[in-house]
């Protein structure tokens, strides 16, 4: 059995930064991942927020970056999936490609993509319905679609697509947004982005592809159709906490619960990023979640020693 210092689980922001910093701690450090290293950042065309890029950066290049940094300082990476975590002297990661031991451990393995739950949704994945804008906004050049949700990601969405699409209808149940106002600002002053107030999808609905939504609006129970080619869905995240339920404490919404230093329930287990309880859910959060929770870890190891 491959044993480390510090194993890392997940390849997004915090995780890459924790892979770092412990790489270059002199630590024997390795990063599990189970898809594409980055996260949910690969997904944004141009990031604006995180500093050191005034002109912005492709989500996808800055997760590069990111990565190639850690591994130019020595951190061992794994395409794997992880499916149980074993507490001990020596803690145990059980993946697809084997149990693994490690002294301290760094959980940074994220959140998806929250769905509708409604029917048509998962038969017209792919063909129509779509949680990232970025991926596939461009198949549908001068249509009508739909982006549901009334936060930063469904404004950003809109904005995306309202670039080389015909219409974008932003359908939101309530009749205020809960995005930021600079992205407030800009949607409502798009002329191709109308908005759809107190209304919730009920169903997708189509016949090889997308064609239309039905729409309820919650406050007269009045349904309509929607004619669309597409469907964004972008109304919130969910923790993938799964493979560590009941053996680290989480809240209600599934989030890691940690203290000042992000350690969990569970001594020499650290949870970072979107997957730890009251998470901004920024990058540069995520990447100082990073930071401070491979610093716990190593003063963790230092009393260990």
């Amino acid at each position: 059995m491959s044993s480390y210092d510090i194993i890392v689980v997940g390849g997004g922001p915090a995780g890459l930064t924790a892979g770092l910093y412990a790489s270059r701690a002199g630590m024997k450090s390795l990063l599990i991942e189970r898809g594409a290293f980055g996260g949910q950042i690969i997904n944004a065309r141009v990031v604006e927020n995180y500093p050191g890029f005034p002109n912005g950066v492709a989500g996808i290049e800055l997760a590069s970056l990111m990565q190639e940094q850690a591994s130019k300082h020595g951190l061992q990476t794994l395409f794997a999936e992880v499916s149980q975590l074993v507490p001990g002297s020596s803690h145990r990661v059980v993946t697809s490609e084997g149990t693994i031991e490690a002294r301290a451990i760094v959980i940074a393995v994220g959140s998806q993509y929250r769905h509708l739950n409604v029917p048509g949704e998962r038969q017209f994945a792919g063909r129509g319905v779509s949680y990232c804008a970025t991926c596939d906004g461009f198949f549908f050049r001068d249509q009508d679609v739909a982006v549901v949700g009334g936060g930063d990601t469904a404004l950003s969405d809109a904005l995306e697509l309202s670039h080389y699409t015909r219409k974008v209808h932003l359908i939101h149940r309530r009749d205020e947004l809960r995005a930021g106002q600079v992205l407030v600002q800009r949607a409502t002053s798009q002329p191709n982005i109308e908005f759809v107030w107190n209304s919730v999808v009920e169903e997708v609905a189509g016949d090889q592809m997308v064609s239309a939504l039905k729409v309820r609006d919650v406050k007269t129970d009045k349904l309509h159709t929607l004619k669309v080619s597409g469907v964004f869905v972008a109304v919130g995240v969910v923790p993938n906490s799964q493979p560590f339920a009941g053996i680290l404490k989480t809240d209600d919404a599934g989030s890691i619960i940690v203290d000042q230093e992000l350690a969990t329930s569970v001594p020499g287990i650290y949870a970072a990023g979107d997957i730890r309880q009251n998470s901004p859910r920024q990058i540069a959060s995520a990447v100082g979640d990073g930071v401070a929770a491979t610093m716990s870890a190593l003063r963790y190891l230092q009393t260990r020693t």
